[in-house]
């Protein structure tokens, strides 16, 4: 269910100049504000859960989902190249999962490592603070990278759908809305989070038990959805 082959070309085209250019943005920019807001305030448990929370976890990690979730097949598509992989004999099911295993590969290198890193310069991972918040940005890599992955196979618009979703939803409505809160990955996170730290420090309103359920159903359907357009889509080549 993994092809080398197609995981070389998904790899060459997500760590291009332009978008190897754009992952590298907002990881140096926490990176920067984890340093500036430790050289003012100092080492401070709080201070740190809420920097890795509101900057890491509610809009570098979705961000950076976008765009390698969505451009690990949308540019394909919409330039017609698809139809050479699709030609090849290679199964569906085996392009959507390598796809996808290169988009989290990706998503977690950018988000969960300069997370981890962040939390380390911020208090030097007081309270499990920097752990707890590396976890929830692996899980959560995972969950949107499916979900990208999934937009950039059924619309050509996945690019501007995704950054609505992550800036708007998870960020705003998913953030200060109680019914959405339940439907938003950054929640689910959380609470795997706060389960790390057990302290008061991370707090979700979905339970551990829900957002686990929620996470890998949310992946698994949306990869298998993915697959079927995938076959839908060559289905309409061929005729």
């Amino acid at each position: 269910m993994y092809n080398p082959t197609v995981a070389r070309l998904t790899y060459r085209a997500l760590l291009g100049r332009r978008r190897a250019a754009i992952l590298f943005v907002l990881p140096g920019l926490l990176l920067l504000i984890a340093a500036a807001v430790r050289g003012f305030n100092g080492a401070d448990d709080q201070i740190a859960a809420d920097v890795l929370g509101g900057f890491a976890l509610a809009t570098m990690v979705p961000l950076i989902g976008v765009i390698a979730g969505t451009g690990a097949i949308g540019p394909e598509i919409d330039d017609g190249s698809i139809v050479y992989l699709l030609a090849k004999p290679v199964k569906r099911p085996t392009i959507i999962l390598t796809k996808l295993t290169v988009a989290i590969a990706v998503t977690m290198v950018f988000s969960a490592v300069p997370t981890f890193l962040a939390g380390m310069i911020l208090n030097g991972n007081g309270q499990q603070v920097a752990v707890a918040y590396t976890v929830a940005a692996l899980v959560a890599s995972i969950a949107y990278s499916a979900l990208f992955l999934l937009l950039g196979t059924v619309s050509r618009h996945a690019v501007v759908i995704g950054l609505v979703y992550a800036l708007v939803w998870e960020t705003l409505f998913g953030s200060l809305i109680e019914g959405a809160k339940t439907l938003s990955v950054q929640q689910w996170a959380l609470a795997v989070a706060e389960k790390v730290t057990g302290d008061g420090l991370v707090a979700s309103d979905v339970g551990l038990p829900v957002a686990v359920a929620l996470l890998a159903g949310v992946t698994v359907a949306a990869t298998w959805y993915a697959g079927q357009k995938l076959r839908t889509l060559t289905l309409a080549g061929d005729e």
